[in-house]
């Protein structure tokens, strides 16, 4: 398929309510860009599952900037074929937060380089770099926290979450959450910050 096509075929199940509420301010302060069709999630994923894998095909779709095509790339892309540059330009290129959670979650997620984009991130002034490296880390603590020096990690998180970007601050978060619960030494901590500075406190 050419990308006419697919965006010929997303417009097609666009749906006016859906763009409306993708144009609504969410939890985390971010909305849907104007480049946008309202198309439902699950039309998005049953047009993915046709096309199966196109990791070129993918790469134009992103370069639309449509919201849409961009959440079908996510799903449709090779990850393991993209170089860390890529990865990191199509992050910060990112239209909006629920392209970010597909691209975080079935892109940088499986990149070989994450870890290393991980630590880069955290530390960049981009919203959606930082959101995404927040995103890493808090997966990592999830799934194996290694030799992350946690102690820091939430002392970072108390001095730099309130004056995080919004979009940050939502993946920032969930890293104290996933430390309380998976280790049980920093659980009250843990839990004080959260009360304290998390993103619902404004």
């Amino acid at each position: 398929m050419t990308v006419k096509e697919v965006l010929v075929q997303l417009k097609s199940h666009s749906d006016d309510a859906r763009r409306k509420h993708n144009a609504k301010v969410g939890p985390d302060r971010t909305a849907a860009p104007d480049n946008q069709f309202g198309v439902p999630m699950g039309d998005i994923r049953t047009i993915a599952k046709k096309i199966k894998s196109d990791h070129e095909l993918a790469l134009k779709l992103w370069d639309t900037g449509n919201m849409e095509a961009q959440l079908l790339a996510a799903l449709i892309i090779k990850p393991a074929s993209l170089s860390a540059e890529e990865v990191d330009r199509m992050t910060r290129s990112t239209t909006c937060a629920q392209v970010a959670e597909w691209m975080n979650a079935y892109v940088v997620a499986q990149h070989p380089e994450k870890d290393a984009l991980r630590e880069k991130w955290m530390k960049d002034k981009d919203r959606w770099a930082a959101r995404a490296g927040w995103h890493l880390t808090a997966s990592r603590v999830n799934m194996d926290a290694g030799d992350l020096d946690l102690a820091a990690l939430l002392d970072r998180i108390e001095k730099e979450m309130p004056k995080a970007k919004p979009e940050v601050q939502w993946t920032m978060n969930n890293t104290p959450l996933a430390i309380g619960i998976k280790h049980a030494a920093y659980h009250q901590r843990a839990i004080a910050i959260g009360a304290k500075i998390g993103p619902d406190k404004d």
